[in-house]
């Protein structure tokens, strides 16, 4: 088994069988506990009381954190060639179409966020096993498949999203960095929590929250009470 560092021991101390029910203070421990030499992510694991395997219990969505989550995206846009001049313009990185899609076919992916318009996704079928392991396939409840490409390519560009429940019901997404302020933090992870709650799903019965964590990259967890936001 391996020894745990002295800095891991150290973070482990300051957070074993503590229940958090002040955001402020929470924030604080998160921030004391990121001691690497890089600046950490920060992120939020919610255990959520669905199944997704059911249709009515899924949750996918998208939202943009007041202070974003310290990190820019490299989007592509698939669209026919009259819409180029637009997507370059609205701060599009990659851009294209048939040649665009012969390059993902071979795997040569160079983007982190494809959006696409409504006539290209025909052409997009045959790609799903290359996109959607990476969770790249655009669609239109992801907001990444439309025809007002300048409005949805700013909306991203600002910092919009999206997030998913795993197959065990769990949400595991960043809210920032650790060299964040503590204002900026609380701000984005109580967006964050109440896009959560309104994006419930129809099928949830009873309690819809079973545990909340946040940690940095390598630093410990810290469980929060769920009344925290309250």
């Amino acid at each position: 088994m391996r020894k745990l560092s002295r800095r891991q021991e150290e973070n482990i101390k300051k957070t074993k069988s503590v229940v958090y029910s002040n955001l402020e203070e929470a924030i604080k421990v998160l921030k004391e506990t990121a001691t690497t030499k890089f600046v950490e992510t920060v992120e939020l694991h919610a255990n959520l009381n669905i199944d997704p395997k059911y249709a009515d219990q899924q949750l996918r969505t998208t939202v943009t954190l007041p202070n974003g989550v310290g990190k820019e995206i490299k989007i592509a846009v698939l669209t026919n060639e009259e819409n180029f001049k637009e997507a370059e313009f609205s701060g599009a990185d990659i851009i294209g179409n048939d040649d665009l899609i012969e390059k993902i076919t071979k795997g040569d992916i160079q983007f982190d966020l494809l959006i696409t318009t409504p006539n290209m996704m025909p052409k997009l079928a045959k790609l799903g096993r290359v996109l959607g392991p990476k969770g790249l396939m655009p669609s239109p409840k992801s907001g990444t498949v439309t025809n007002t490409l300048q409005a949805t390519l700013t909306e991203f560009k600002k910092g919009k999203f999206e997030y998913k429940a795993d197959k065990t019901g769990i949400v595991h997404v960043s809210f920032g960095k650790s060299n964040f302020t503590d204002t900026q933090l609380i701000e984005n992870l109580t967006a964050l929590y109440k896009s959560i709650e309104q994006n419930r799903p129809s099928g949830v019965k009873g309690k819809y929250f079973k545990s909340l964590f946040i940690c940095t990259t390598m630093g410990s967890s810290l469980k929060l009470d769920l009344n925290i936001f309250i």
